[in-house]
């Protein structure tokens, strides 16, 4: 029997199939938005500055979906891993998802795993875990959706609340990954830290937007703050711990 390994030439070849799937499927809905905008009398210039400013906003994303491959890729290796950020792209789902599992099976994720069970156990574990989110969108959306607008329309500002509490609702729910350690002393306040900072870069983007009106900013507040964020914690990181 064949040893099992968590980089096998097997699993790449998989990755890079879900991969060359995933690139197919994000040029043909670009070809077919860019032609349908071009259908419906859309400037193309407009079109060709919405597509750089889109590509230039997933630069922060793709960024922490690499760093979310090397974090799991030291007990998963890459080839999951790579699959998984790349359909998925949220290590906030992740790699709770893969560590609760090897908790639950009693096995440490400081190396390598060696076992087949333990490796497809965490596998089935990340896969099954996101499935509602998958499942449910197609059948609950319509009557979300309609809800809103049926509030938005009787009461615009109601409406606009109602959206910024299910925004914020959706964040506090990775909060408790923040506050987890800070009674591990100060490195336990380092995502406090990067939170702030990134909460501060989203400030000064702001100001610079209404009091300098530098409107181009509104496409790249997000991805500015997120890769600052970033860079923050790679820098303070050593320093403290």
């Amino acid at each position: 029997m064949k040893e099992f390994h968590i980089n096998s030439t097997f699993l790449y070849i998989l990755a890079v199939g879900v991969i060359v799937f995933v690139l197919a499927q994000s040029l043909f809905f670009l070809l077919r938005a860019y032609k349908r905008g071009k259908e419906i009398g859309m400037d193309t210039s407009k079109l060709k500055k919405t597509i750089v400013s889109t590509a230039v906003f997933t630069i922060a994303p793709a960024v922490s979906i690499l760093l979310g491959i090397v974090t799991l890729s030291k007990f998963l290796g890459i080839p999951l891993p790579w699959i998984r950020m790349s359909v998925i792209g949220a290590i906030t789902y992740e790699l709770p998802a893969a560590t609760s599992t090897a908790n639950a099976l009693g096995i440490s994720l400081a190396e390598a795993i060696t076992d087949p069970q333990t490796y497809s156990a965490i596998a089935w574990v990340m896969t099954l875990g996101i499935m509602p989110s998958i499942i449910l969108p197609p059948i609950l959306m319509k009557k979300i959706q309609g809800g809103m607008l049926k509030m938005k329309s009787k009461d615009d500002k109601w409406g606009d609340l109602f959206l910024t509490a299910m925004f914020l609702g959706m964040i506090s729910a990775f909060l408790g990954m923040v506050f987890a350690d800070v009674r591990s002393g100060l490195a336990g306040f380092i995502p406090i830290f990067v939170l702030l900072f990134s909460a501060l870069l989203m400030a000064v983007c702001g100001l610079l937007i209404k009091k300098c009106n530098m409107k181009w900013l509104e496409t790249y507040a997000l991805a500015i703050s997120m890769l600052g964020a970033m860079i923050f914690a790679a820098v303070i990181t050593p320093l403290i711990k």
